[in-house]
């Protein structure tokens, strides 16, 4: 990779961290709720030098519940709604397995990372994941990138989790405001 320069990125996971979790996915757009502050720190964030990239698992197609072309479909619109309100998304990645094939997108597996990598010249060393879910935390880690647990979503009922194995340990904020504040003030993982 000699003379190639390399990009620093923000993944986020979308559902949990971006817009609400559902209990049973988000399947369609009356269910897109952003969480509360979510917009303004990916305005916050696009001003930044980092590639902001989508890497979002999404079940609901390889267990037949609606079609990939129906999820894509979704998932422009929500990128579309946070460009409209100043935000920026480089890119997206949605692994469409479900939980029960071995699949090397689907995180924990850092795939989606890999494959951004490679797609976008990413720096992972300079690199950060947000995160709501322990399986975002263990893709990250994989990918040697600097993982942080959002509370929001499932978050807060991984905190203990995250806390407590020395191979998972990430700092933990509220939300993805205070991420992107972590991130902009050039913090690193502890």
């Amino acid at each position: 990779m000699l003379g190639i320069n390399l990009n620093p990125a923000v993944f986020l996971d979308r559902d949990g961290v971006v817009i609400e979790n559902c209990s049973d996915y988000v399947k369609s757009w009356d269910e897109v709720v952003f969480i509360q502050g979510a917009i303004t720190a990916l305005q916050h964030l696009a001003a930044s030098h980092y590639r902001i990239i989508f890497i979002t698992n999404q079940a609901l197609i390889g267990r037949g519940i609606r079609s990939t072309e129906y999820i894509e479909a979704l998932h422009a619109k929500i990128v579309s709604e946070i460009c409209q309100h100043g935000g920026r998304i480089d890119a997206s990645y949605i692994c469409p397995d479900a939980s029960n094939v071995d699949s090397k997108c689907r995180k924990p597996a850092p795939g989606m990372l890999l494959q951004a990598q490679a797609d976008h010249q990413i720096d992972l060393a300079q690199s950060f994941l947000i995160g709501d879910n322990i399986t975002d935390i263990q893709a990250g880690k994989a990918a040697k990138v600097t993982t942080l647990l959002v509370k929001t979503g499932w978050g807060a009922k991984f905190v203990d989790q995250i806390q407590n194995n020395p191979q998972l340990k990430s700092p933990i904020v509220e939300n993805l405001q205070d991420a992107v504040q972590f991130i902009l003030q050039g913090a690193t993982s502890a």
